[in-house]
């Protein structure tokens, strides 16, 4: 049967998305979405920005918002956006990840201004960002501090492995801080002072829906330690296209999870 043209399936959108969220009543929700934001350079070079592939990531950062509106509406108390990894640091080009720097700058400023409902943590090694960048970023985290709306964790200079790093690092300079043994901090470590000390605490070990765009199926070093019972739901869709129906149908996926936390 062949697909109906361009025009009429976008004509028909609205109703097959109202389907979607209709059957999605009652059914469990997650609470705490990731997303990782990828396929910005590919959709840049399918819609004739290979010249500029920074017009990808513009596109993708407007996207933020609208997202986030979706979270909200579906009852979603917490999201982290992967926005920038660690290797992305040392592997791309200057002549790329020098307005990547500014359009996610752009995006972090533009979530903490007045009368936006957001709440926003920056989670990453930032001492790697350029200076101005890392202040930036701070500033405008620190102007969201006393919103009480959906919680929202940018990841920036972020690696998996890195935080796990860091957070046993934090754990035993409050063991010795505490006055505690040195000596014996190894035998007293345990899984939740690692949550404890992570860049974002809150929901460390409920991260329940992953969602990757872009088709690609792993995870990158995202949320490695939160996403231990994580479902994960790959999208063939680039992030700067990435619509409602694509999220309602994540939804969708999730809800129908038999999830038993390895009981």
């Amino acid at each position: 049967m062949p697909l109906l043209p361009l025009w009429a399936r976008n004509a028909a959108m609205p109703v097959y998305e109202r389907r979607v969220l209709k059957g999605l009543e009652g059914l469990p929700r997650p609470q705490h979405v990731g997303i990782m934001l990828d396929g910005n350079r590919r959709w840049a070079r399918a819609n004739g920005h290979g010249h500029d592939v920074a017009e990808g990531y513009r596109v993708g950062g407007a996207k933020v918002e609208e997202f986030l509106r979706w979270c909200g509406e579906a009852g979603v108390g917490h999201v982290s956006l992967f926005m920038l990894s660690d290797d992305n640091l040392s592997g791309r080009p200057e002549h790329e990840l020098v307005p990547l720097l500014g359009i996610i700058q752009d995006t972090v400023t533009g979530l903490a201004q007045p009368g936006k409902p957001w709440r926003v943590q920056v989670i990453g090694s930032l001492d790697l960002l350029p200076g101005d960048h890392a202040r930036a970023l701070k500033e405008a985290a620190s102007a969201t501090a006393d919103r009480h709306g959906l919680l929202v964790d940018v990841a920036v200079g972020y690696g998996g492995r890195r935080e796990i790093v860091d957070a046993v690092k934090a754990a035993f300079r409050r063991h010795v801080e505490d006055g505690g043994d040195p000596a014996a901090f190894g035998d007293t470590l345990d899984a939740d002072d690692i949550s404890a000390n992570l860049y974002s605490p809150a929901g460390a070990d409920a991260t329940d829906l992953v969602i990757r765009t872009s088709g690609e199926q792993r995870l990158s070093g995202f949320l490695l330690w939160q996403s231990a019972y994580s479902e994960f739901y790959f999208v063939d869709v680039n992030w700067p296209a990435f619509r409602r129906v694509d999220f309602l149908r994540a939804l969708r996926a999730f809800a129908e999870r038999d999830r038993r936390y390895g009981k």
